[in-house]
């Protein structure tokens, strides 16, 4: 064993001398060869320490050509998956890690070696170590990487800050993905590159395409916004995922989205935008392969006081059922938020037919008691979602919207324009009359 590490060495020290005297003549296909050598020296008589050290001694040496360390660093990525152990492995993506670090020539190979480490310290359990690693790294920011593997690295950042429940981070990376990157079509941007331009690399093999990748966004996005219940926000990442062909074309993939864009419109708050959202999905054809589904939204569209107990009896079994479905079950608050917003609906569908109500009687039609019924008015009222004001002492609601004093002297304006214009209407009219009753007289 001794006369082999001599000879390693020996030799070893040999192809130093040639890589040295290739670099200082310039020659880069020399100096390139002789790199190369040396990293091939040590893989093959299993020395993988003398390997590490070769490469850190290699990286620093004076004038050391680019091209000679792109090749080496590349070599020697090709032998991690050869490594006898983790810790060799390990040590291995260190080194090469350590001298690609602040190389700009070498900073995909430094992000793949990164995102390698994460998935080993995630594997050994070390959420929070792999999260750091890849945080470290800002490929946003680099040129020649391929589109593709620029987002699944984001994406993998992305799921180690949920992992490890940092949302706030979370958020932050993931706007660094536009979703209009994935509505691109590929086909269109096979454009020769300008004199100039870096030259894109290919994305590795292991890197999913685009609208897979479109798939895993807004699956992650699904989880962030899971984390504080902004059912809007979900349906439309369901909305999206939706809209990939793939899932379009397997009704055994669709049924289940769809069936939670349906859940997810029911239990956000009313505004605009759901409105929008909740008319668009009733248009859609497929809504026919889930008939209840399509009678619930029917529902809400429809300006109806709608009974929360038979709603919920007819569709609590639905409901049970989402957990055994792709995504899961709808959340802990969710069976108290559809309620919430079956008692906004009938509020609201209360404020449309009446003016003037008592507080009595508008809880006897939305099933609920005196104080929870002036509860639940009070908050739509504080989120602005209605206009309503409580006479307690009478106990009457007036829906009425208080005008201010431009308000009613424009509506006084207006109705005093109607009546000259009734007034002027009658009086042609009356001539008009008189007029026939003159000619017939003389006739």
């Amino acid at each position: 064993m001794e006369g082999d590490s001599t000879n390693l060495d020996a030799a070893i020290e040999s192809l130093l001398n040639v890589e040295k005297q290739m670099r200082l003549a310039g020659d880069v296909a020399g100096t390139r060869k002789a790199v190369i050598d040396i990293v091939e020296l040590c893989y093959k008589a299993g020395a993988w320490k003398t390997l590490n050290d070769q490469i850190v001694l290699l990286s620093k040496r004076r004038g050391q050509l680019k091209q000679a360390i792109t090749s080496m660093v590349q070599k020697a990525m090709e032998y991690i998956d050869l490594t006898p152990d983790m810790d060799t492995r390990i040590e291995l993506i260190k080194t090469l890690s350590s001298v690609s670090a602040g190389k700009i020539y070498v900073e995909i190979e430094r992000a793949r070696l990164i995102k390698r480490l994460a998935k080993i310290k995630e594997e050994q359990g070390k959420i929070d170590e792999a999260a750091d690693l890849m945080q470290e790294v800002a490929v946003e920011t680099f040129g020649s990487m391929a589109k593709t593997e620029k987002i699944a690295f984001i994406l993998e950042q992305v799921r180690l800050c949920l992992d490890r429940q940092d949302y706030v981070r979370a958020q932050i990376l993931s706007r660094r993905i536009s979703t209009r990157v994935f509505d691109a079509d590929p086909s269109k941007e096979k454009k020769k590159p300008k004199e100039g331009d870096s030259i894109v690399q290919e994305a590795p093999a292991e890197i999913p395409s685009l609208l897979e990748l479109k798939r895993i966004y807004y699956e992650l996005m699904i989880r962030y916004y899971s984390h504080n219940n902004d059912y809007l926000e979900i349906c439309r990442c369901y909305k999206a995922i939706y809209d990939i062909p793939a899932i379009k074309e397997d009704p055994a993939k669709w049924i289940p989205i769809l069936r939670k864009i349906c859940w997810y419109l029911v239990l956000a708050p009313h505004d605009p935008m759901q409105s929008s959202l909740l008319n668009a999905t009733l248009e859609d054809k497929n809504l026919s392969e889930i008939p209840n589904f399509r009678l619930l939204l029917k529902q809400l569209v429809t300006m109806e006081v709608i009974q929360w107990t038979s709603l919920w009896d007819f569709f609590k079994a639905e409901y049970e059922n989402e957990k055994n479905l792709p995504g899961g079950a709808l959340g802990d608050k969710a069976a108290g938020d559809l309620k919430l917003r079956i008692i906004e609906h009938n509020i609201l569908v209360v404020s449309k037919y009446y003016s003037r109500i008592t507080l009595k009687r508008l809880a006897d039609l939305l099933c609920l008691s005196l104080q929870e019924a002036e509860k639940h008015l009070s908050d739509m009222v504080n989120s602005k979602s209605l206009i309503a004001k409580i006479d307690r002492p009478m106990g009457v609601v007036s829906f009425r919207t208080a005008q201010d004093s431009n308000g009613v002297l424009n509506s006084w304006a207006t109705n005093l324009e109607k009546l000259l214009d009734l007034v002027e209407k009658s009086c042609h009219q009356i001539h008009k009359e008189t007029m026939i009753h003159k000619a017939v007289l003389k006739a």
